[in-house]
């Protein structure tokens, strides 16, 4: 079961509580499930009971009560644990993680996009200055993915042609009168264009947009101090892990979850939320640094992809091979995002 698939399961567990009589509320469009916060267990968590304990006028420790039920009734589904004020947290089966990685593969680089922001036409303006540029370009790209109508602006006429150049900056000219969300970041202090594009767009749209950017050479360096080069070492890796199975005559197949892979399986699985995140609150520094914890995350189970030795490939090391490939997919998918390369070769 996938987070999409489990928001829905929720939904209808919402709807037949109503249809019972249980709950007197109009059934949301969506709700929102993530991995749990402190505090919290299982593999996902949502407070949805919180969301509709007004509109019942019950508290949401009881709201939680009436849906556990029928979210245990339904399959996939092994445990839902009631905490905080109302927070169910919803344990699955083995077979959500193998859902979750073949629900990736499948979307490619479309995985989290989504139509959660359909038909709301947002208009962008943003100083003349680099900075605020980069991110008038990145955020119109976020906004895109959610299913939002992007018209952007920029004070002063178009932008200097070398950001367009070497940064890769596209801006509308939309001079039109109206109402503009304005974006105004930390301006850059200095210079970015001699870090180059990808290194130059990482710098100004890493730290968050009320934070000094940082336009030092540690962002050319490779080496693991330097987040951009993990992510884009990761992508690298696992796409390297790809050639060489198949070398070795064997292809990726998801499989069951493994303790050492929850961590890489919630952040992928929290990839969609991170991206309506970025869109909705105009933090594209939320994708960067969700990126970098990816990669943080699939690094260290790297090495035990491939067989070693004499070692046959088995069911793990297909297992293994997809997860890496699914978590290699949606760092690829984010960098694109952030108007970044993602070699295979690094």
């Amino acid at each position: 079961m996938t987070p999409v698939e489990l928001s829905r399961t929720v939904l209808h567990a919402v709807r037949r509580a109503v249809d019972a009589g249980e709950l007197a509320v109009a059934v949301p469009e969506r709700v929102v499930v993530a991995p749990p916060g402190p505090g919290g267990c299982g593999d996902y968590a949502t407070n949805v009971a919180l969301q509709l304990a007004r509109p019942a006028g019950q508290p949401p420790g009881h709201v939680a009560e009436i849906l556990r039920p029928h979210l245990l009734g339904t399959g996939g589904i092994t445990d839902v644990v009631v905490t905080g004020p109302g927070f169910l947290n919803i344990s699955l089966r083995d077979a959500a993680s193998a859902a979750l990685v073949r629900e990736i593969l499948r979307r490619g680089s479309r995985y989290g996009r989504s139509e959660a922001l359909a038909g709301q036409a947002v208009r962008l303006r943003a100083r003349r200055e680099v900075r605020a540029c980069v991110h008038l370009d990145v955020l119109a790209r976020i906004l895109r993915s959610q299913g939002a109508l992007v018209r952007t602006g920029c004070e002063g006429g178009p932008p200097e042609a070398e950001w367009g150049r070497v940064l890769g900056v596209r801006i509308d000219v939309d001079d039109q009168p109206g109402r503009y969300a304005d974006v105004r970041p930390v301006p850059a202090p200095a210079d970015p264009l001699p870090l180059g594009r990808d290194a130059g767009r990482w710098a100004l749209l890493h730290p968050a947009p009320h934070d000094r950017p940082r336009l030092g050479d540690e962002h050319l360096e490779q080496r693991e101090s330097n987040p951009l080069f993990r992510v884009r070492y990761a992508h690298a890796r696992t796409r390297a892990l790809l050639r060489n199975a198949t070398d070795l005559g064997f292809t990726p197949e998801p499989g069951p979850e493994t303790e050492d892979a929850r961590p890489l399986l919630q952040a992928l699985a929290d990839h969609p939320r991170v991206l309506q995140g970025a869109a909705t609150h105009h933090a594209p520094d939320r994708l960067a640094r969700h990126l970098v914890t990816v990669a943080d995350a699939v690094l260290p189970l790297l090495p035990a992809v491939l067989p070693l030795g004499e070692e046959k490939p088995s069911a793990a090391h297909r297992s293994r091979l997809a997860l890496a490939e699914a978590a290699g997919t949606v760092l690829a998918g984010g960098l694109s995002l952030l108007g970044i390369d993602a070699p295979d070769h690094l």
